[in-house]
């Protein structure tokens, strides 16, 4: 089977690392030529974004975008891992909890925050995961750094026996950790928090309704070509012959493309490559013509 160059949008299943979902993309495309963008959790489900071939040189400009997820925060204990795989650490009472208290609580994570990475998160330290010391036996503790959270709704609050679920939809920039949320949620509340479901609803235009189980990728193996992955991702330039064949050899060029990264397109409305805007020049920052 050939594979035309550009991004799977997998359903990634629970109980399956990002890893493990590249290894099998591999199997399924015929090339060793697939990488990942934005790590899901193994207990995490939904949008992961696999790039096949030329495709795997956008996904480092892919992982800048939005994220959206949908969520559900155990109230009355805080983990280890801030999520459901780690070991109990703290139980508090949550009975005088109500769910103006969740809800108000919740507001004070909209907006731009500073937030500070799960110490068992993929963020690196001295050239080496974070999760990787912890494992390793070393006190991992990491700076708090900003992200934006563009919206946090709590769309149902369920009380337990000895806890409080509470279900989330939250749309935010990347690099924010939502079990950082559900950690500084229970904390903010006095009672301890942690996560205990996640699933990625969107990674920028990449939608759920985008997206495809393995099974269904081993019998119909779909895949968006780059020139829609390009125009669904970046702004768009549309170039003349002379300029099409000058970005075939990584020049600058004496236009203005606009604002960030652009997705420069030929006469035939190809993609060619992203350029950004340097003073009265555009300049090459990936080449794929």
């Amino acid at each position: 089977m050939t594979v035309r160059p550009g991004l799977v949008v997998v359903d990634k299943p629970s109980g399956m690392t990002s890893h493990d979902v590249v290894a099998r993309v591999r199997r399924l495309a015929g090339t060793r030529k697939v990488g990942h963008a934005g790590t899901l959790d193994p207990m995490a489900t939904g949008v992961l974004l696999v790039g096949v071939d030329r495709a795997t040189r956008l996904l480092g400009h892919l992982t800048l975008t939005e994220k959206a997820y949908d969520a559900t925060v155990r109230l009355g204990a805080a983990t280890s891992t801030d999520d459901a795989e780690g070991e109990t650490v703290s139980t508090a009472s949550v009975a005088h909890l109500t769910e103006d208290d969740v809800r108000s609580a919740a507001g004070a994570f909209l907006g731009a925050i500073e937030q500070k990475p799960s110490a068992v998160s993929a963020v690196k330290v001295d050239g080496k995961r974070a999760y990787a010391r912890v494992r390793a036996g070393e006190d991992v503790d990491l700076p708090a750094r900003p992200v934006t959270v563009h919206e946090l709704l709590v769309t149902d609050v369920r009380p337990g026996e000895e806890v409080l679920d509470v279900d989330v939809s939250v749309r935010c920039s990347s690099g924010t950790y939502i079990r950082a949320i559900a950690r500084d949620l229970g904390d903010a509340l006095g009672v301890g928090g942690h996560l205990t479901m996640l699933r990625r609803t969107a990674v920028g235009p990449f939608t759920l309704a985008d997206a495809h189980g393995l099974d269904a990728l081993a019998d119909d193996f779909e895949v968006v070509g780059l020139d829609d992955v390009a125009r669904r991702c970046f702004p768009t330039y549309a170039l003349s012959e002379e300029q099409a064949r000058d970005v075939g050899y990584g020049r600058r060029l004496e236009a203005a493309v606009g604002e960030g990264t652009v997705a420069v397109l030929g006469p035939d409305g190809r993609f060619l490559a992203l350029y950004e805007q340097r003073g009265p020049l555009a300049a090459p920052v990936a080449v794929f013509a």
